[in-house]
């Protein structure tokens, strides 16, 4: 796997070894618009890390958009799974109110992108304010936008059937509340802007995008002719670039 590219500062938002970021900000002196990027791998330490979404970090920045590509504790590691996992992808966007003390970000215009089950984080982050439970955290920073980019039923698809029972620690069953809990479309309307990129999951994606027209909220969905689930975040394939410029056009519009 390749290095990830250079990043303006690494950071961290715990005492965890994986609870940590990349901090890109673009040429100029901001302000800058953030964009929280969520790297995927099924929820699973040994499957992926924020080298994944690195690349895309960086088309974003170059695109304008300042971007915070976070790592987190997932299962495999200790913390991970219900509730460490969400927890840190909480603690990780509340710590752009850190990061901005310092940095030129404009906290009032922060999108979560997340990739395949990162887009389940992301989506999971912005409901966070309707949550009223204790892993949402103190919400120091409100999403006004979530990207979606071929994840809502990831793990179903590409992670095997034991991979949200893993994260879990039990079936919806056994454990219904967490579930209902962890679940974005169970707190729809998320009442954020969201933009849907659908590769090989798109019929999956389905269910979830028409829920979310359903409950009022507004979905934008982009579909690139030869998506599949990796190059949609490889900016350097047409895919990944039509993606990071959906992205740039979209996410902060008014």
């Amino acid at each position: 796997m390749a290095a990830p590219s250079q990043a303006t500062l690494v950071a961290r938002y715990g005492v965890n070894p994986q609870q940590m970021g990349e901090l890109r900000l673009p040429r100029g002196k901001g302000p800058f618009s953030v964009a929280v990027v969520i790297h995927g791998g099924c929820w699973d330490a040994t499957r992926g890390d924020l080298r994944d979404t690195a690349p895309l970090a960086e088309a974003l920045a170059a695109r304008g958009i300042a971007t915070w590509n976070i790592e987190y504790r997932r299962t495999g590691t200790p913390g991970g799974g219900w509730p460490g996992t969400f927890e840190d992808a909480a603690a990780a966007t509340d710590h752009l109110a850190v990061l901005a003390r310092s940095q030129p970000l404009d906290l009032a215009h922060v999108a979560m992108v997340g990739h395949d089950v990162g887009a389940q984080l992301a989506l999971w982050v912005a409901a966070r304010p309707k949550l009223n439970y204790p892993i949402a955290g103190a919400v120091a920073v409100k999403p006004v936008t979530a990207v979606a980019i071929d994840g809502p039923g990831a793990d179903a698809q590409l992670c095997g059937d034991t991979a949200a029972t893993r994260l879990m620690g039990g079936t919806p069953a056994e454990k219904p509340e967490a579930y209902a809990l962890a679940s974005p479309q169970a707190h729809l309307p998320l009442g954020v802007h969201q933009l849907i990129v659908a590769g090989a999951l798109g019929d999956q994606m389905a269910p979830y995008v028409q829920a979310a027209l359903a409950s009022g909220d507004t979905v934008v969905k982009l579909a690139p002719g030869g998506a599949d689930h990796r190059n949609v975040i490889m900016p350097g394939t047409p895919q990944g670039k039509q993606v990071a410029d959906f992205i740039a056009a979209q996410a902060f519009g008014e």
